[in-house]
């Protein structure tokens, strides 16, 4: 039985997939129920936490003493998961009471603080921990079975999947990590990528500081190291686009002092109040120079050309040669610093620092002008 739902990506028609969490609350319930019914399960059923049904076939299911296994394979739709089409396999057998989930060959470990699951434990987590014994629990009270189950779930191939996903680097090692909060993957998601961010936030908190540097992407990283600001004892934390989902992850986890450090054709959007700078989302960073540079006494002439330039950069160029670019810019940081201010609500200091690969330093906003100072104390 497919599994078809969809969703629409611009003018696209995506189909959706299911989870590696789905999958192992899957093998989980097919291997439970060879286990205590000796019956080899045909078909296997699931409702994901988001209220739609998984019907898949067992790709694997066999009895030896006192373990039973089944595997499910996974299917990740149209989204570009490294885990689409990988086997996820539970081993499960009796014991006293209650359901034990564990993780097995090509399941990671966690040892770092500040992901979903403790130090030491299988990188499982915990919505997908409730579906696998919700899953198992239905079928002991099918089967009238009164005792407890031992439920290892495992990937194979899973450590060097791992190796092309963010689990090395977030302290997940080892293996993939068994997620899904709702049980469906909807392909590239936006959700999926703010959940990351999200993810990197607390581990960052985690560590107990409370200072942190927000940067979009690589451009941001390779400024960072190349003026040594990744190098003050202050965690990095890439948010793409997602500038306000980011500075709302970080009240939320507790942070005193935020500094967002970006290019200037990306960071430009937010005196504009954009807070998801992705192009689709809006442009205009011609309007913005052109705006500032109105106010700072350009002629109709320039302001044409301004609106006219395919890049910032290009931008730039035309307020340098007639000399405006200082103070426009000083006029895009005050809107940027304002707008900041606004989105964090007070729950902690922010500013921006902005940068050109053409121009290279910018110039920062007052805020950001005092983190500078004060970080280097």
């Amino acid at each position: 039985m497919a599994f078809e739902h969809y969703i629409r990506s611009g003018t696209r028609r995506l189909r959706c997939g299911y989870t590696t969490g789905a999958c192992a609350a899957l093998a989980a319930a097919g291997a439970a129920r060879l286990l205590l019914t000796g019956e080899t399960p045909e078909r296997l059923r699931l409702v994901t936490p988001k209220g739609w049904m998984v019907e898949v076939a067992p790709a694997d299911c066999t009895l030896c003493g006192g373990e039973a296994r089944c595997a499910v394979r996974k299917d990740a739709g149209d989204d570009p998961d490294v885990t689409d089409g990988c086997l996820v396999c539970a081993a499960v057998r009796k014991t006293a009471r209650g359901v034990s989930i564990d993780g097995g060959e090509g399941v990671g470990r966690v040892t770092k603080p500040g992901l979903d699951q403790p130090v030491g434990a299988a990188a499982i987590n915990t919505v997908p921990r409730g579906m696998i014994a919700a899953a198992v629990e239905e079928v002991c009270a099918a089967a009238g079975y009164g005792g407890g189950l031992s439920v290892v779930i495992s990937v194979p191939g899973g450590a060097a999947l791992a190796e092309r996903t963010f689990n090395p680097k977030l302290g997940v090692v080892g293996g993939v990590s068994i997620l899904g909060t709702s049980g469906v993957v909807e392909p590239m998601s936006e959700r999926a990528l703010i959940d990351s961010i999200g993810v990197a936030l607390r581990q960052a908190a985690a560590s107990g500081g409370k200072r942190l540097i927000l940067t979009p992407g690589n451009y941001g990283a390779d400024y960072l190291r190349k003026t040594g600001l990744d190098r003050r004892g202050v965690p990095v934390v890439r948010c793409s686009n997602f500038i306000g989902d980011a500075l709302d992850a970080a009240a939320s986890e507790g942070f005193s002092e935020v500094l967002l450090v970006g290019h200037i054709g990306k960071l430009v959007k937010l005196a504009g109040g954009v807070m998801n700078t992705h192009s689709r989302q809006a442009d205009c960073r011609a309007e913005l120079f052109t705006a500032y540079a109105a106010l700072c006494g350009a002629d109709a002439a320039l302001c044409r050309e301004l609106m006219d330039a395919a890049t910032a950069d290009a931008c730039l160029a035309l307020l340098d040669a007639a000399g405006l670019r200082s103070a426009v810019l000083q006029g895009l940081l005050d809107a940027i610093q304002r707008r900041l201010d606004r989105r964090a609500a007070g729950a902690f200091r922010v500013g921006a620092a902005l940068f050109s690969n053409e121009y290279g330093d910018l110039g920062a906003t007052e805020e950001a002008r005092r983190f500078l100072e004060e970080w280097t104390e």
